[in-house]
């Protein structure tokens, strides 16, 4: 393979995950890992990606926040932040993630709504506060730098003594066999406690995550409510993902 085509590969994996482990890149290219290290150092020198211990990240969603990074897949996440906003009432207690559908979701509430959300993400806090009618609550911790969300066991004690109506989250793979999946091990400790947290949840995910798996388990499909992604309900992608026992998609 051309080092052309590992960069462009090299690129998506890190935009639809927003972060990649050198050896998950060495066995998804069939390469060595030398060889990814020098992959993913020119494209940093290119500021294409960060690179980071053991692998790269994304910079959409990574300090400094100056917004000129371009968000992967956005028309698509912002079809999402429409049919997610559907979900909130007047009133409702409301606990969100981050990321980057998270943050159009943000965006995207209706300046009428009356509602108190929580977060465990400083950024997404901020987007909350531009609404004059929401009460905006953050939980705070440790700041995972490769998630931009607060995490530890100060994060998940003050969740365990929280039952919201609804939680949205995010997810970096999301399978039949396998539910949700994610890369980072303290992330997936506080996206456990969020659905423990909630009456309901929802999870967001754009289309190219369907039918992919990460290394860390968050949840069964049977532990959520909603699937909320870009495609038509109808799309036959999603034909596995219906079914009695399943959550409702959206």
């Amino acid at each position: 393979m051309l080092k052309e085509e590992r960069h462009k590969i090299i690129l998506r994996e890190v935009n639809l995950h927003n972060k990649v482990l050198t050896s998950d890149l060495s066995e998804l290219l069939d390469v060595s890992e030398d060889t990814i290290r020098r992959d993913l150092n020119e494209l940093d020198e290119l500021e294409m990606i960060l690179k980071v211990h053991g692998g790269a990240m994304s910079k959409t969603f990574h300090y400094p926040f100056n917004g000129q990074n371009p968000v992967y897949a956005l028309e698509a996440k912002k079809l999402i932040a429409q049919k997610a906003i559907t979900l909130f009432k007047k009133d409702m207690l409301i606990l969100i993630e981050g990321g980057t559908t998270i943050m159009e979701i943000a965006k995207q509430i209706p300046t009428d709504l009356h509602a108190t959300f929580l977060t465990v993400c400083p950024q997404v806090a901020l987007a909350l506060a531009e609404h004059e009618n929401i009460d905006v609550i953050t939980i705070g911790g440790r700041l995972a730098k490769n998630a931009n969300i607060h995490t530890g066991a100060s994060v998940i004690n003050e969740l365990a003594g929280i039952k919201t109506d609804l939680c949205i989250i995010g997810t970096n793979g999301i399978s039949v066999e396998d539910g949700l999946t994610d890369s980072d091990w303290e992330v997936v400790q506080v996206m456990k406690a969020m659905i423990r947290s909630a009456k309901k949840t929802a999870t967001v995910c754009i289309a190219e995550k369907f039918n992919t798996v990460q290394k860390i388990k968050i949840a069964d499909l049977t532990d959520v409510d909603y699937v909320i992604t870009e495609l038509d309900v109808n799309n036959p992608m999603l034909d596995i993902y219906r079914g009695e026992g399943k959550p409702e998609l959206m």
